[in-house]
């Protein structure tokens, strides 16, 4: 059985620095936080002006998921003008991506070009090449059924469909036991590895008894970024940290939340425990190391 996605996509129009400044934690967490983008057997899409980017979740948990025609696009269907990044946090799942079928396993990733007419995303059965799955284990932590994330910014050029394990990421070790900042940064979409547009999207695993990320923090002016923070039980949280470097804010975070981030804003967090977060970007360029960094004398 298919369900049909649920739409409309809801819009977000981020506020400016100066704004930022006055809003109450209500205004902000209605302004940069994601907070139910997964719910089983639904297709959550939102969309924001952060250089135009779609955040989106599915969890086919009994049905199969079709990423269909979204009227606010203006497109006959979806990757018509844009590309795709997904990252299954959950368990086994498959994408349909026109006539090819693709199996995700945890923490694999998949690159959607432009011009892909049908994607679907559903679990694994015994008619798509594996067993059946099980109802979700503990709250917070991944479930047995798939968690497809994923991210899409408008693209000019269509470039071919790639599956990325979690061997095939380029990874990078960063951090010190003495700052709790141990981390594995994973890149899944970046040229040349993996061509696209403008997506560059990757995963960042923090070691256990790690609970910072990104400090001291950079901005992006060319780029805006997005968050999405999972892997650590429903009772814990991360603080993430935003806003211009004199005039910062914080967001209490939980598990499978995501976080807007202009490019104005540094984004950087700290967790009750070790955490790992999905990290997308897209703007003017993709070289990974533009940014702007920010001494820890000069946050207020």
């Amino acid at each position: 059985m298919t369900v049909v996605t649920e739409f409309p996509i809801e819009t977000r129009w981020l506020p400016d620095p100066l704004r930022t400044r006055g809003m109450s934690t209500a205004e902000l967490r209605g302004a940069f936080l994601l907070e139910k983008l997964f719910v089983p057997d639904a297709l959550r899409l939102v969309q924001c002006d952060l250089d135009r980017a779609v955040v989106g979740a599915a969890m086919p948990a009994k049905h199969s998921l079709p990423l269909e025609k979204c009227s606010q696009l203006g497109s006959e269907y979806f990757t018509e003008r844009r590309e795709l990044g997904v990252i299954n946090i959950g368990g086994p799942g498959t994408v349909v991506v026109d006539e090819t079928l693709y199996r995700l396993e945890t923490r694999h990733g998949l690159y959607i070009g432009r011009g892909t007419r049908k994607i679907v995303f559903d679990k694994v059965t015994p008619e798509n090449g594996g067993g059946l799955t099980s109802a979700p284990s503990a709250a917070g932590l991944a479930p047995d059924f798939p968690c497809f994330y994923f991210v899409s910014y408008p693209a000019h050029q269509a470039y071919p469909t790639r599956h990325i394990s979690l061997s095939d990421a380029e990874a990078t070790e960063l951090g010190t036991v003495e700052e709790a900042n141990r981390r594995v940064i994973r890149k899944y979409i970046r040229p040349p590895a993996v061509n696209s547009c403008q997506l560059v999207m990757g995963l960042t695993e923090l070691a256990a008894g790690s609970v910072w990320n990104t400090m001291p923090p950079h901005v992006h002016p060319r780029r805006s970024e997005i968050y999405m923070y999972f892997d650590f039980p429903d009772g814990d949280l991360v603080l993430h940290n935003f806003g211009q470097p004199d005039e910062t804010r914080h967001l209490i975070v939980r598990s499978r939340q995501a976080v807007l981030s202009p490019g104005w804003s540094i984004h950087a967090g700290v967790g009750t425990r070790s955490y790992a977060f999905i990290w997308a970007m897209g703007g003017e360029n993709q070289e990974f190391g533009d940014m702007c960094a920010v001494a820890k004398e000069d946050l207020r």
